[in-house]
């Protein structure tokens, strides 16, 4: 009987525990086999994106935030810096502060909340090349797990693309805003790069001598820097036209001429010569000391030195090394890349005139579209007469950016005109094209993504018009988006709410 009583206490026991395992509670408060509800906010600034994810706040729990900063320029990560999250009711809060990121982009600040309520979740990150501050209105903290549960329930997987900040941040990844702007009628036609006026100079002998080549292989293209030295001109061992001498001759010339203005200019001053004399001396010693400091400027050596005027490159070369030059010979021309003409014809029949020409499109060497405004360049003029043999009339504008091609190369170019329509516009880039249909990658949240098919209007260079498919304010892929396309077509599924 004392054995049967023992077995029924143990069978007991049993009971009693496996009902305390069917009521066991996982370390954050959920029930197990319960999944703790995350929550996930993607802001963007001007400067930064901030993809954080988090637990549901619970009172009394430690919440781990998962802050993904991304520098908009360039779309790279915040590798250093300081990231300080606080949770703001009223004038009262808490506040955590993380000197370093974790691994690079991501920090991982803590907060445990003390009351439920709502609240303002507030980052401010400050790095060693800017600052910025993001704010996420509207944030509950729960009084119990439970409650968070019910209010929020389970995640459920949709058919968003995931791509990961780490992938984003591996490749040459950016993404755009979508916009509400001006777009023109536009003329596509073609332009033709030209010299601006003194983009080119020519360097001429400014004595004679012998050419001293003094940059390696100096050919056409050479990059050269302003204040460079090119080129010598040696006039030493030479019989006549010697360039020493004809220093100290100048020299002699110059000093005698300055004794000269010197006694001549006290007698003006005591009124014992007249005026006209003490001119002609003057005038003898202005040419004498011109002479002299022409002669001199850019001499070493005893040789005359050729420098580069400005930052550019070697245009022309109109002499071989060791060739003999006479004084104004042209030896070398150098331009810059930093100012051009560009010119571009078109048929009489649009009308052109300045007042209904809005802006000028180009295209560079790389295919990206800039605007003739950008560095303060502008339109120059519009042919007005059109003659039989010239039927078409010219275009010209300045171009003050850097322009990587060479003269008399071609270009594409947009011409836009009349009133603008004020519609939704994206960058061009962003556009992805599949036999003659277009759609573009959208960036729903931090990760996760979506293809979207768009219907696309006019374009205006850099931009392109939307007439369906995108809202102001969405943010679209301008660059990577066809590896984001690739993740699409792999079938993958979104991995939400993953640690770091």
């Amino acid at each position: 009987m004392k054995y049967i009583l023992i077995v029924l206490a143990f069978l007991a026991m049993s009971c009693n525990n496996k009902a305390e395992d069917a009521h066991a509670h996982n370390p954050d408060g959920t029930h197990a086999g319960e999944e703790m509800p995350r929550l996930d906010h993607t802001i963007w600034t001007d400067k930064t994106e901030l993809f954080v994810e988090f637990p549901a706040l619970i009172v009394g729990n430690s919440s781990r935030f998962a802050a993904h900063f991304t520098v908009l320029n360039k779309h790279q990560p915040v590798r250093e810096g300081s990231v300080t999250v606080s949770l703001v009711k009223g004038d009262k809060g808490l506040r955590n502060t993380v000197d370093a990121p974790s691994s690079p982009g991501i920090f991982a600040p803590t907060i445990q909340p003390k009351e439920a309520g709502t609240y303002q979740l507030v980052f401010e990150l400050k790095s060693p090349e800017y600052s910025d501050k993001i704010t996420i209105d509207d944030v509950t903290v729960y009084a119990s797990t439970d409650e968070a549960i019910k209010a929020l329930g389970t995640a459920e997987e949709d058919e968003s693309v995931s791509f990961s900040k780490e992938q984003a941040w591996k490749i040459d990844f950016q993404t755009a805003p979508v916009v509400s702007g001006k777009i023109f009628d536009v003329i596509n036609t073609s332009g033709i790069w030209m010299p601006s006026s003194g983009s080119i100079k020519s360097l001429a002998a400014k004595s004679n001598g012998v050419v001293d080549f003094k940059v390696n292989n100096l050919t056409e293209g050479t990059a050269v820097k302003q204040g460079q030295l090119l080129m010598s001109l040696n006039s030493q061992g030479l019989a006549s036209n010697n360039l020493s001498t004809e220093i100290a001759n100048a020299r002699s010339n110059f000093e005698q001429a300055k004794s000269e203005y010197e006694r001549k200019k006290e007698l003006y001053n005591s009124k014992i010569i007249p005026k006209s004399d003490f001119e002609k001396v003057e005038s003898n010693f202005s040419i004498a000391k011109s002479n002299y400091q022409s002669l001199t400027s850019g001499v070493s050596g005893g040789s005359k030195q050729i420098v580069a005027p400005f930052e550019g490159f070697v245009q022309s070369i109109a002499v071989t090394n060791g060739d003999y030059v006479e004084q104004g010979v042209a030896l070398v021309s150098i331009g810059t890349q930093k100012s051009k003409v560009l010119k571009t014809q078109l048929a009489p029949s649009y009308g052109l005139t300045l007042e209904n020409v809005q802006g000028i499109w180009y295209q560079t060497k790389d295919g990206e579209w800039k605007n003739v405004t950008d560095g303060e360049g502008s339109i120059l003029s519009i042919g007005k007469v059109v003659e039989f043999e010239k039927p078409l009339i010219s275009v010209f504008a300045q171009v003050n950016a850097d322009v990587d091609m060479p003269e008399g190369s071609l270009t594409q170019v947009q011409i836009a005109m009349g009133n603008a329509t004020q519609n939704t516009m994206i960058p061009v880039n962003a556009l992805l094209e599949d036999y003659g249909s277009y759609s573009v990658i959208v960036q729903l949240s931090g990760e996760s993504f979506e293809r979207r098919p768009v219907k696309i209007g006019k374009r205006n260079g850099e931009n392109v018009e939307i007439l369906q498919g995108l809202e102001v304010g969405e943010v679209v892929v301008t660059t990577g988006a066809y590896q984001v396309k690739m993740a699409s077509m792999s079938g993958s599924t979104p991995a939400h709410g993953h640690e770091h």
